[in-house]
Order: structure tokens, then sequence, then C-alpha cells
């Protein structure tokens, strides 16, 4: 059908251009360490945060990783100070970085080696950057499109699929260290990312529309 054509999503430009050592030096994560990488947004993801804190936060974790594995945790600024205040209560431990946002967030994805996330527009900077994921779609998006997402990232053998209302700290804990305890499984995930993945669809779009103008004006100059 010549009146579509899937291009892919566009991603910030620069998303492929942080270095992973500068951007584990930026957050204090030790170059031999694995990263986690927790995200839900601007606003973040309350029932992803909160798993989080409670399955990577704590002293003795049930992830199986806690003493090789840094967490990377954007919470978004609506939940940050309670998020904040647990840490401190649990004693600031220094394998888990939290921050409200992260800018440029190239860096969070060049530090990375697996992330747990929502399933909307980030998707494709995961796919790209090659990290792959705990996909945890957010169960009220507009037609469920995060769910569709999440699907076609698991399909394409790049992340793992929980519902919303499936998770909780033990089952966000198990999806994790199943996958950080095969690197074998790792990697193929991360290459199957990059295999989804359409960095070039930003320059794909603007080439179409320079086509399609130069058509269109070819096509009045005939009729002229």
């Amino acid at each position: 059908d010549h009146r579509f054509l899937v291009v892919g999503r566009p991603i910030p430009r620069g998303t492929l251009d942080a270095d992973r050592d500068r951007a584990r030096a930026r957050f204090g994560i030790p170059a031999e360490a694995t990263c986690l990488l927790v995200f839900g947004g601007s606003l973040g993801a309350r029932s992803l945060n909160e798993a989080a804190i409670e399955a990577f936060a704590g002293p003795a974790t049930s992830a199986g990783a806690a003493t090789s594995m840094s967490v990377l945790h954007a919470s978004g600024r609506r939940d940050h100070e309670v998020l904040a205040a647990r840490l401190e209560a649990l004693g600031a431990p220094g394998h888990y970085h939290l921050y409200p946002y992260i800018e440029p967030f190239a860096d969070a994805l060049a530090a990375a080696d697996l992330a747990a996330a929502r399933a909307g527009g980030s998707i494709f900077e995961l796919a790209a950057a090659g990290v792959p994921a705990v996909l945890v779609p957010y169960p009220h998006a507009t037609a469920d499109h995060q769910s569709a997402n999440a699907r076609w990232m698991a399909e394409g053998g790049a992340a793992v699929l929980v519902p919303d209302a499936e998770l909780d700290a033990a089952r966000l804990s198990r999806e994790v260290a199943a996958i950080l305890s095969e690197p074998g499984r790792l990697a193929a995930m991360s290459r199957s990312a990059r295999a989804l993945a359409r960095p070039d669809a930003a320059d794909r779009i603007a080439d179409e529309l320079v086509a399609l103008a130069a058509a269109g004006r070819a096509a009045r100059g005939r009729h002229i």
C-alpha cells in the first residue's frame, strides 16, 4: 500500500553518542558492575518505583546480585522525595543511584546492561542502544498501546513482559535475576534489541518528505 510507509519512531539525536565509561563515571557505577536502569518516564511509574526500591535497595535483596549489581533509578519527580527518604532509611546503599530525572538520557542508556521500564516511546531508545528490558506496560495507556509495544519487544527476543497487575518486588527481582544469571541470554537479548531498532527513522522521514515534495512539484509542472 503506497499510502503509508513504516519507518519507525524517531529517537533523540545523540542517543547513541554517549560513552559507557564516561557515563558510568558520572553516576559512580563501577566499570565491572552490572547496571540495572529503572525508569518510568518524566512523572515516573509508582508501581515500578516501589517494586524496585523494595527489591534492590535493601541490605540483602532477593535479586541474587546485590553485591555486583548497581541500580540507576530515574524515579520521576512525583515520587522522588518519598523514595529518597526510603533510601536514606535503608542506609543510602552505595550501589543504588536515585535521580528524579536523567538528562541527557543517553548517558543512562550507555551505562546500563538491562532496564526495567514502562513500554512507551522509550522502547525505541532501548532498542537502538541494545539495552534489553523487563517491560511493565502502563495499563491505562490510550488503546493499551504500551502492551502492544512490550509484546513487540518480547516477541523479538529483546524483553520480558510483566503486566502491571502482576508486578511486585519479588516478581521484578526474579525476572531481573533470571536474565542476569545467564550472560549468554543477556547478550542475545541485547543483539535482538539492536535488530529491532530503527535508528535512522528521523532521516528516513525527512528523505521521504523531500521525495514527496519533489514529486508534487514535478506533477504540478506537468500540468502547467
